[in-house]
């Protein structure tokens, strides 16, 4: 089906300055809005892994996936399976809390989703949130009846499960289908 969906792409570029801004310059010069952007080093401190995340068709996708891997910078595209990623977000939240009862509610809430309290003033707390959308959207909307002050997101980071890689030589093939084979076989 070829409906407008989150994607998530993964490219491997040169660490240098000016690839994120040629990397940008190519979904806005498309009419893309990214909706996630996460930048770091891999292993190899020459190459970065961009994570983007951005709403399109599926044959929209592959056509920025061949644009990308034209740019000089770009080792690599994939766009990853979601049945196949791991797909993560920090979000630091400051909630404001002056009463203990409320301290402790937020605390039990803080403890249900496995967050980390990084913070805590006279009148505030922050918490330090590791999840996918749903469990940082959940604990957000918890959250906010006690009043949120700030909030902060670094972009959804992702890798593909098990053997698979960006790199298409590692892949291990059939990895994934054991389950569709015992599925169709009835097993």
């Amino acid at each position: 089906m070829n409906e407008q969906i989150r994607r998530t792409l993964s490219v491997l570029v040169d660490n240098e300055a000016g690839v994120l801004s040629r990397v940008a310059r190519l979904f806005s010069g498309k009419g893309y809005n990214i909706e996630s952007l996460a930048v770091g080093t891999t292993d190899d401190p020459a190459v970065s892994r961009i994570t983007i995340e951005v709403v399109t068709l599926e044959d929209q996708a592959n056509l920025l996936c061949n644009q990308l891997r034209k740019l000089v910078c770009v080792h690599s595209v994939k766009i990853l399976v979601p049945e196949h990623a791991i797909r993560r977000e920090l979000v630091l939240i400051k909630v404001f809390c002056s009463a203990a009862e409320k301290r402790n509610e937020i605390l039990q809430i803080a403890n249900i989703f496995r967050a980390s309290i990084i913070d805590v003033s006279k009148s505030s707390i922050t918490l330090a949130v590791i999840g996918d959308e749903t469990k940082t959207t959940a604990i957000e909307g918890l959250l906010s009846e006690f009043g949120i002050l700030e909030l902060v997101r670094t972009g959804t980071v992702a890798l593909e499960r098990g053997l698979y890689t960006i790199d298409e030589q590692t892949k291990e093939k059939g990895e994934f289908d054991y389950g569709k084979n015992v599925l169709r076989e009835g097993l």
